[in-house]
């Protein structure tokens, strides 16, 4: 499995879920799936974030709970 692949999610709470794969993790055994686990983030005030505030960040699921789609 590689970034750009499409999968579904077999397994757990967002079973179901297709999405895009953003990233993998080959050494944790996980990959983070665009729109599915997304997770909330609190983030400090920064140049980058003049804001700070709260970010929805996609989270990883592990590589056994997902399957390759077409």
């Amino acid at each position: 499995m590689k970034a750009g692949d499409q999968v579904e999610v077999i397994a757990g709470n967002h079973r179901g879920k297709k999405g895009k794969v953003l990233s993998v993790d080959a050494k944790k055994n996980q990959v983070v799936v665009e729109g599915v686990r997304v997770m909330k983030k609190t983030v400090r005030r920064s140049e980058e974030n003049p804001e700070g505030g709260i970010l929805d960040k996609d989270g990883p699921i592990h590589l056994s709970n997902v399957k390759k789609v077409g």
